[in-house]
């Protein structure tokens, strides 16, 4: 029986050998996406259901923070990262290529910068309203489902030319490397 690609990938990245490009937990990602998530829908239900705003606009500039202390210092530095490493710590690591991930992490800056100019300076109803529950969709997605739409469409850039191959993309969660860059030779 021959072993796919994908098998033989995450072969050698659970072995620990052969890996060329930085790698991310995927179990810490999942559950650092699972606690933003949960902060967000929080702050969300505050403005939503009560319109107290005060919340939102705190959690959208930590959430903001939060995406920028990930993509500048890395998952573990960021302190929702360190909380979700913790709460992992017990699982054996599924080892993803940080690339794909460190984009969705771009969309989720640009979505909660947006959200914090938005309401900071008092814009509400459906263009807040809509920005805020796209990012929490897609936190629930990667959290819940494993996933990652930003992870997807970065796939789809690098199959439509959009942007370059790229050596950094080795193991992706649910084959995206595979979909995008074609099967990786052993």
């Amino acid at each position: 029986m021959e072993i796919s690609t994908r098998q033989r990938i995450a072969g050698r990245a659970t072995n620990g050998a052969d890996l060329r490009a930085p790698v991310l937990n995927e179990h810490e990602v999942r559950a650092a996406a699972g606690l933003t998530m949960v902060i967000g829908a929080v702050a969300f239900s505050y403005a939503y259901f009560h319109r107290s705003f005060i919340p939102l606009r705190i959690v959208t500039a930590l959430l903001s923070a939060e995406f920028l202390a990930r993509l500048t210092l890395g998952l573990r530095c960021s302190p929702i990262g360190a909380v979700a490493r913790a709460l992992t710590l017990a699982q054996p690591p599924e080892w993803v290529s940080a690339k794909p991930k460190r984009f969705a992490w771009t969309l989720g800056l640009a979505m909660s910068s947006s959200m914090v100019v938005l309401t900071n300076v008092g814009v509400r109803g459906m263009v807040p309203r809509t920005i805020c529950l796209t990012c929490l969709s897609l936190m629930w997605m990667e959290s819940v489902l494993g996933l990652c739409l930003g992870c997807r469409i970065y796939a789809l850039l690098v199959r439509r030319g959009l942007t370059a191959e790229d050596a950094a993309v080795e193991v992706c969660a649910q084959g995206e490397c595979e979909r995008a860059i074609g099967p990786i030779e052993a």
